[in-house]
C-alpha cells in the first residue's frame, strides 16, 4: 500500500517508515502537522494514513475529518493517550484504526490490516445503498411511467410495462430514462400525474 505518514516526532515518524517498508508497504510522503498531512494527502492519494492525534497547527482528528471529506482512505491514528473521548472523536473524523504509544511492528500491522479491511467494508456497503437507491428510485418512475401511460391509453399495468421495456430495448437506454422520458413528456399531458 501507498502510505502517508502523519507525525510530529522525528523519531517516531521514522520507526513508523523503517516498519511500513520492511513490510512491504511505500512510504509516499511525511507530515510534520496536521495542515501538511491535509496538503500532502491531496497530493500524493494515498492507500492509507498513519497518524499522531495531537500534531501543532492542526490536530490529527481535524486532519482527519478534512482528508476524509476530500477523499475517504483509511486513517490509523497514533496517540499517547488512551482515552476514550479521544478515540470517538477519531473514530467520528473518519478514523478506522487507533494506536496507543508505544506500539511495536506486531501492533501497527494488524491496527493496519484491521483499519483497510473496515473500511474496504464500509466502503462496500456504501456502493450498495447507492445501488439500493438507485434501484428503489428506477422503481419508481417505471411505476409512474406505467400509471401515466394506464391512464392515457386506457391499458392495463403487463401492457404498459412492456411498452417501456420496448422502448427501452429499442433505444438501448435504462428503462429509468425511457421512464423519466414519459413522465416528461405525457406527465404534463396527464395533469402532472
Amino acid at each position: 500500500m501507498r502510505v502517508l505518514i502523519a507525525e510530529d516526532e522525528t523519531i517516531i515518524r521514522l520507526d513508523v517508515r523503517a516498519l511500513l517498508e520492511r513490510a512491504g508497504h511505500e512510504v509516499v510522503a511525511e507530515a510534520r502537522d496536521g495542515q501538511e498531512a491535509v496538503a500532502l494527502a491531496a497530493e500524493h492519494a494515498p492507500d492509507l494514513i498513519v497518524m499522531d492525534v495531537r500534531m501543532p497547527h492542526m490536530d490529527g482528528i481535524e486532519a482527519a475529518r478534512e482528508i476524509s471529506r476530500a477523499r475517504p482512505v483509511p486513517i490509523v491514528m497514533l496517540t499517547a493517550y488512551a482515552e476514550s473521548d479521544l478515540v470517538a472523536r477519531a473514530s467520528e473524523a473518519g478514523a478506522f484504526g487507533y494506536l496507543v504509544k508505544p506500539f511495536r511492528e506486531v501492533d501497527l500491522l494488524p491496527a493496519i490490516d484491521t483499519a483497510r479491511a473496515r473500511f474496504d467494508e464500509l466502503a462496500a456497503l456504501r456502493a450498495e445503498a447507492a445501488d439500493l437507491a438507485e434501484a428503489l428510485a428506477s422503481r419508481k418512475a417505471v411505476e409512474r411511467a406505467k400509471g401515466i401511460l394506464m391512464e392515457r391509453d386506457g391499458i392495463d399495468e403487463a401492457e404498459a410495462f412492456r411498452r417501456i421495456r420496448a422502448a427501452s430495448q429499442k433505444t438501448g437506454k435504462p428503462m429509468r430514462v425511457v421512464a423519466d422520458a414519459l413522465i416528461a413528456t405525457l406527465g404534463a399531458e396527464a395533469g402532472g400525474a
